[in-house]
């Protein structure tokens, strides 16, 4: 829902940057855009990503998701790894 006033709307992007040793680079799944409420909680689940990689052995992968060095200390975003691609 859009707050009855514009001037009350913000927004942000948020760049991520995919590392990879082989020739096809992971990509998301799909187009994310996620909404953040005023009342939102501290630690609250915002948005899940998942990742997929054309070079995907047969075995399967794992992507590890991290902050870069200068947003880990930044105390109003957090990512969390939930091992699951």
């Amino acid at each position: 829902l859009l707050p009855d006033n514009p001037s009350q709307v913000g927004s942000v992007s948020v760049t991520v940057e995919v590392l990879d040793v082989n020739d096809n680079a992971p990509e998301f799944a799909r187009f994310y855009e996620a909404f953040v409420c005023e009342n939102a909680k501290a630690g609250q689940l915002i948005q899940t990503v998942s990742a997929i990689d054309r070079d995907d052995p047969q075995e399967g992968q794992h992507f590890y998701y991290s902050l870069a060095p200068e947003a880990v200390n930044n105390p109003n975003f957090t990512l969390r790894d939930n091992q699951g691609n």
